[in-house]
């Protein structure tokens, strides 16, 4: 199955779309090392961006029904509201998440496994902050890995997932063992 081609000079492009490469790799995996995705971030700011849609979307319906004059109230404690809860979309988005890819726990063993990507504005290079823990809390791999995107994309933008998938068993302690006895 061939990948739709990404502009090979826009990292912000290259950095997304290997970015969405990660959970379903990870969700994935032969059973004694599948990971399931711990949603709770991404749920949190979904909340936090649909209330503040919401909020915006019935201040306008009442100042639209109801006239400035009577609804002036109601819509600047909507216009605070939706201010809060922009706010805290953002600072959630910036520090809580802070670039947060996948976190998911391991079936059975109870592992964690906790990914943050980055790259640099006209940088080639995918940074991956990697965070791999036991069941106790014990931290099995607390690592920084970097490779060029060039490494899984072509010269055409074209995102080729076994050279990914091969860099991340590599790299990546608890993907250590993955695939091997296939052809």
């Amino acid at each position: 199955m061939a990948s739709p081609k990404v502009p090979v000079y826009s990292v912000s492009e290259l950095k997304n779309t290997t970015d969405d490469a990660i959970p379903p790799f990870l969700t994935t995996l032969p059973s004694p090392h599948t990971f399931t995705a711990n949603n709770f971030k991404s749920n949190v700011r979904l909340i936090l961006g649909y209330a503040a849609v919401a909020i915006s979307g019935v201040s306008f319906y009442v100042d639209r029904r109801l006239g400035w004059q009577v609804s002036q109230s109601y819509v600047i404690a909507a216009v605070v509201a939706y201010f809060v809860l922009n706010l805290a979309f953002t600072v959630w988005i910036w520090l809580v998440e802070a670039g947060q890819v996948f976190e998911g726990v391991r079936e059975g063993s109870g592992e964690a496994l906790q990914i943050c990507s980055s790259s640099k504005k006209h940088s080639p290079l995918y940074t991956l902050r990697v965070r791999h823990t036991s069941k106790t809390g014990k931290v099995l791999q607390d690592a920084t890995l970097s490779a060029p995107f060039s490494s899984w994309f072509s010269a055409d933008g074209t995102f080729h997932m076994e050279p990914f998938k091969l860099w991340l068993t590599t790299e990546i302690k608890a993907l250590q063992g993955v695939g091997q006895g296939k052809k």
